[in-house]
């Protein structure tokens, strides 16, 4: 028994660094039919071509054959899914991280494109939303309306469920990610609970995988940790863009909701940062590009105080120098005493 145990780990070890090397996940590496070991370990006896007898204690690892395109779920975005090599797993975990809680509103909304694409591609099945009570008094819960205005999902589809507990949660989790009737599940927690740990996400993986459905798992305010989900993306809200009409972009409007996109894991391990923008007209992501973007720029930190201007600021220039900015050749103003070390007027006593 220990025998077999140390060689399953070192099946193990060399299913992961193998898989590292080709830029793929080891569960995708092929397993041959009637294995002595688990069916997701994959193995291949081996047969000298010059001793007909097989080798009963030498496997190698192979990479098995690529998944069929329509087990990913592109978002339309070129460049990202190549980069994570056809898009999101659509019978999978994934994972969405916000990384402070101000974020959760950009994690909210870049799912919610995602359920969209999934409902416009396949039977519109409800979708179940699952959090405890400190994550939703935290987030608060989608509008109805803007449901139905930006993604194009009817109020009655998504569903929700509001577990006093992170256990109780986990456990709906499980329960729903086996279901065939739904088109999604979303779990949506707070930080680094000890419970959500690397069996816990293995669990979620297996019922995704086994339903065929996508389970996102989104993260407010977490730190990377190691889970079973194949992709991880850090989400955060970029500035948006001016409102395009037929006149061009007009000034001071907000237009449609964009999104900073980092890739933290994928099954190629090829880092990214990618800003999208959700057409809410189209249902489809389009990326923005520097150059479009460098078109309307839109100035986030105003320029330090005494220090020269990189570009020309817009409108009238005044006669007088801005407050706090003294002109040049003047002397600095004398600095005041605080307040405690002022002499004492005459005439009051102590």
């Amino acid at each position: 028994m220990a025998t077999s145990a140390v060689a399953r780990e070192t099946v193990f070890a060399l299913r992961r660094q193998i898989a590292k090397i080709e830029g793929t996940l080891s569960e995708r590496l092929e397993a041959p039919a009637g294995s002595s070991f688990d069916a997701d370990v994959p193995r291949q006896s081996l047969a000298s071509s010059r001793n007909p007898t097989p080798a009963r204690n030498l496997t190698i690892v192979r990479r098995g054959l690529a998944a069929p395109p329509d087990a990913f779920l592109r978002t339309g975005a070129e460049r990202l899914d190549a980069a994570l090599s056809g898009g999101l797993p659509k019978a999978a975990l994934s994972e969405f991280h916000g990384a402070a809680t101000r974020d959760a509103g950009a994690v909210a909304g870049f799912v919610l494109s995602l359920i969209s694409l999934i409902l416009s591609q396949g039977p519109r099945l409800p979708v179940l939303w699952i959090g405890t009570s400190e994550v939703f008094r935290e987030a608060g819960f989608p509008y109805a309306g803007g449901l139905h205005a930006f993604f194009g999902i009817e109020p009655e589809q998504l569903l929700f469920s509001e577990a006093p507990r992170l256990l109780d949660a986990l456990w709906v989790a499980e329960e729903a990610a086996r279901m065939t009737a739904l088109a999604a599940v979303i779990l949506e927690i707070r930080g680094n609970p000890q419970r959500l740990d690397l069996t816990a996400t293995r669990r979620l993986h297996a019922r995704a995988q086994s339903a065929g459905r996508p389970l996102f798992l989104l993260r407010q305010a977490g730190e990377p940790e190691p889970t079973a989900a194949p992709v991880r993306l850090i989400l955060s809200a970029a500035p948006a863009a001016a409102r395009e009409t037929i006149a061009g972009p007009l000034a001071g409007s907000i237009g449609r909701p964009a999104f900073t996109i980092t890739i933290g894991k994928s099954r190629t391990a090829l880092p990214g940062k990618f800003t999208l923008e959700w057409n809410p007209d189209e249902r489809i992501f389009e990326e923005r590009r520097g150059e479009e973007w460098a078109k309307n720029p839109v100035p986030v930190v105003s320029t330090s105080r005494r220090r020269e201007d990189p570009a020309a600021a817009p409108g009238a220039v005044l006669a007088f120098p801005a407050v706090g900015s003294p002109a040049a050749g003047d002397q600095s103003p004398r600095p005041e005493r605080p307040a405690h070390r002022r002499p004492r007027r005459a005439g009051r006593s102590a």
